[in-house]
């Protein structure tokens, strides 16, 4: 049997529960991997809660669109992967269905790759998401360079932090954007070349001032809404916006007048795109090997302790990934 989370109503971390279910045999194509961690994304919580764009069934609802773990079997007609693997998952476009929190999981098998060297359990469980949603969108997106300046809003997250990594090992220069000055420090450490606090900033000037008068080169807005007016403000002509997350619920105006050249950004675009997902792979197990590119871990629950993860997630004010370890 395998221990399962699942939800048969929307609502809060308490509507969370844990069942048990049976282990099935995969199907032609696909994997069995027994999970050891998954992490805490944003997407979890909107399913819980209800505010998904797209419709998840209930009862019995699954969650989890990341995680590590072993090859526990293989379907027909798979090749080039084994019982005992160790893995990461790229992708679970059915998650409501055959989600990462659980102690096994079936995917198909184009949607694992080799677990990077070097990374312990609870790090493969939280770099496929943030990592890949920042290369997708910094990389493929903006076509980012040596030498941009790259001002990225929610930097204190997940893939804020992946993205300041990321632009590091290419050579840009990241600029932080925070709501509270007394993240300063630990943005630095975490790779910021400057931290631009809008408790104490403007945004505009304060990215002037670091870009002797330009203005940022390309930028990744994260959370979106009213505050997007000031991002672009501080973009130079003809810089890049890639709108790439959705923490505030607040309507975003439309950025008409802007010289700007502008995309929205849904990791998806990319995570089941074979041959991009190879470059990824490639430049992630570069940036681990090379220490460059390490998730920050908050803090590690337990499978028992899967509503305690969320509502931690919830409270807002955790500096890094969220982890469950199955």
């Amino acid at each position: 049997m395998s221990r399962v989370v699942v939800f048969d109503r929307f609502g809060g971390p308490d509507v969370l529960r844990i069942v048990e279910e049976p282990v099935v045999e995969p199907a032609a194509g696909e994997v069995r991997v027994r999970i050891e961690a998954f992490a805490v994304n944003p997407l979890d919580l909107m399913m819980r809660s209800g505010s998904m764009p797209a419709a998840v069934a209930l009862p019995h609802a699954r969650l989890g669109v990341e995680g590590t773990g072993l090859v526990d079997a293989v379907g027909p007609e798979v090749t080039g992967l084994e019982a005992g693997d160790p893995v990461i998952l790229t992708a679970v476009p059915d998650a409501s269905v055959r989600g990462s929190y659980a102690e096994y999981t079936m995917v198909p098998a184009s949607r694992v790759l080799a677990r990077p060297a070097g990374l312990g359990v609870a790090e493969a469980a939280a770099i496929w998401v943030a990592y890949s949603t920042a290369y997708g969108a910094l990389v493929e997106k903006a076509r980012l360079r040596p030498g941009d300046h790259v001002l990225v809003t929610a930097a204190s997250g997940g893939v804020g932090r992946a993205a300041m990594q990321i632009a590091n090992q290419i050579g840009a220069v990241p600029l932080a954007v925070t709501r509270h000055a007394a993240k300063t420090d630990d943005l630095i450490a975490a790779g910021a070349a400057a931290v631009i606090a809008t408790d104490r900033v403007d945004i505009a000037e304060a990215v002037r001032h670091h870009t002797g008068g330009a203005g940022a080169d390309i930028v990744l807005d994260l959370v979106m809404g009213p505050g997007q007016q000031d991002l672009l403000a501080a973009a130079r002509p003809g810089a890049t916006l890639v709108a790439a997350g959705f923490l505030d619920p607040r309507p975003t105006p439309f950025p008409g007048g802007t010289s700007l050249t502008i995309h929205g950004y849904r990791s998806f675009e990319h995570t089941l795109d074979t041959v991009v997902v190879r470059r990824m792979a490639a430049f992630l197990n570069a940036g681990v090997r090379l220490g460059a590119l390490r998730p920050a871990i908050d803090e590690v629950f337990g499978l028992d302790d899967v509503v305690a993860a969320h509502r931690h997630f919830e409270k807002g004010i955790h500096a890094g990934k969220i982890v469950v370890t199955v």
